[in-house]
């Protein structure tokens, strides 16, 4: 069954993509048929067609390879001016070969009727349009699966339900030094051990006042260090009064990651407070609209947070899936590597269905946000490059009308061809790195 459902968790996670990348390509179909341009193909993978039907003037097809998707647009390079053929008659480089073929394929794709259907004759934004189609679309679909996440299944949330209820205390810092975590003869009595508490008991009053979320509890617990105070907790449906001395103890900071918060030295801080011993139990809580944009918009934050700094993000892959170093689990995955967590989540039994579910439908929208943010990337391939082609040429012809000058004309993307191939070849060396690093040393999110 385990295998099963892992199996399960991975085509839920790849189909999802599979239909993030074919709407990702309708985002740029739509706009370009809106605004006339003709259509040769609108394809979902690489390498050869499995299979396709010719609808119109476009063919709608599906390839052997998985791995994104295009739509071929004509007139993607302008023909060649006449500074271009002398420096064709004069060149013979690869590079400059590279941008020959490329405008002539381009010409060679050309109907008569096509003059005044081809990409570089749009205005610029009208290209915008076209090329930010894509990505918008991948950040619609994130945050309509974030919508559903948020306000359907709901966030994990800490409730005044008990998870655990410890029977000793072990300080932050006896822990840190000696990495105990079982209770040793002589070890304190956790006070709610002391008090009668066990886990699945929903605590409602503390020290006097209602509490009904654990923010608030966790707040009156730290505050009562050392006092005897009242408390009362629902059990099997009976509300049972208790009283209870919260102890005094070191404890660590936490982050707002949720993480234990380090000094310079890598030391974990620590504070003094108030402390009972018990854990509270994570449960699914629908939240409002109002929570879903601050939750999409802190992902994009995080994704460019890796985008900028992925050179460096990717030397610390290659050093983990080559050395012994930790693989940081905030790191750049490659598709695999979702898969694989989608797997382990679906695996996981003792999880409720629904936080599974929840869990892969936030997975696939943060896939999508990723890509968004990666799409934007001011490099060709990538659709952020030919919107960067695009401003350059709305700034250059912006210029000349200021100043009068002569109208320079379409820009000729075809000149950075030779540095989109690089960029391809950074890429693909990019996904295969990934994912090595995927299969070698996996992320797992537990």
């Amino acid at each position: 069954m385990t295998v099963l459902l892992f199996i399960a968790g991975v085509l839920f996670v790849v189909v999802g993509i599979l239909l993030s990348i074919a709407l990702h390509e309708v985002g740029h179909l739509v706009p370009a048929k809106l605004f006339k341009v003709r259509v040769t193909q609108y394809m979902v993978g690489f390498g050869r067609t499995v299979w396709s039907r010719q609808r119109g003037e476009t063919e709608y097809g599906i390839k052997a390879i998985p791995a994104g998707g295009y739509v071929s647009m004509v007139g993607m390079f302008p023909p060649a001016t006449s500074d271009t053929d002398a420096v064709r008659q004069s060149s013979t480089g690869v590079f400059q070969q590279l941008s020959n073929d490329a405008r002539q394929v381009a010409a060679e794709q050309l109907l008569p009727g096509d003059e005044n259907r081809v990409f570089y004759r749009l205005p610029v934004w009208k290209r915008i349009v076209i090329m930010l189609g894509g990505p918008l679309m991948n950040l619609l679909i994130g945050v309509i699966l974030f919508a559903v996440l948020i306000m359907g299944f709901g966030t994990a949330q800490a409730t005044t339900t008990l998870a655990a209820v410890d029977r000793c205390v072990v300080t932050a810092t006896q822990g840190a030094a000696t990495g105990q975590k079982e209770c040793m003869p002589g070890d304190p009595a956790a006070p709610a051990f002391d008090a009668g508490l066990l886990p699945g008991d929903r605590i409602v009053t503390f020290d006097g006042s209602d509490v009904t979320d654990w923010d608030q509890l966790s707040g009156r617990i730290r505050e009562a260090a050392g006092r005897e105070v009242p408390l009362s907790y629902v059990r099997d449906g009976e509300t049972i009064d208790s009283t209870i001395t919260p102890l005094l103890t070191a404890r660590p900071v936490i982050t707002d990651a949720g993480v234990p918060a380090l000094d310079d030295d890598g030391v974990v801080v620590t504070q003094d407070v108030g402390f009972i011993g018990v854990a509270s139990l994570q449960e699914l809580q629908r939240q409002p609209a109002t929570e879903v944009l601050p939750a999409v918009g802190d992902s994009l934050v995080r994704v460019a947070g890796v985008v900028i700094r992925l050179p460096q993000r990717l030397y610390e892959v290659g050093q983990a899936a080559f050395s012994d170093a930790p693989r940081d689990p905030d790191g750049p995955i490659s598709v695999v590597g979702v898969g694989r967590i989608a797997g382990e989540i679906s695996a996981m039994e003792e999880i409720p269905l629904a936080s599974r579910a929840a869990t892969l439908v936030g997975l696939v929208g943060s896939v999508n946000l990723a890509l968004f943010v990666f799409n934007l990337i001011p490099l060709l391939p990538l659709d952020g490059g030919h919107v960067a082609g695009a401003l350059w040429e709305g700034l250059r012809r912006g210029v000349a009308r200021l100043f009068k000058w002569p109208d320079p004309g379409p820009f000729d993307m075809a000149k950075l061809l030779p540095l989109t191939y690089v960029a391809a070849i950074l890429f693909m060396g990019m996904g295969v790195l990934l994912i090595y690093a995927d299969i070698v040393k996996p992320v797992s999110l537990f």
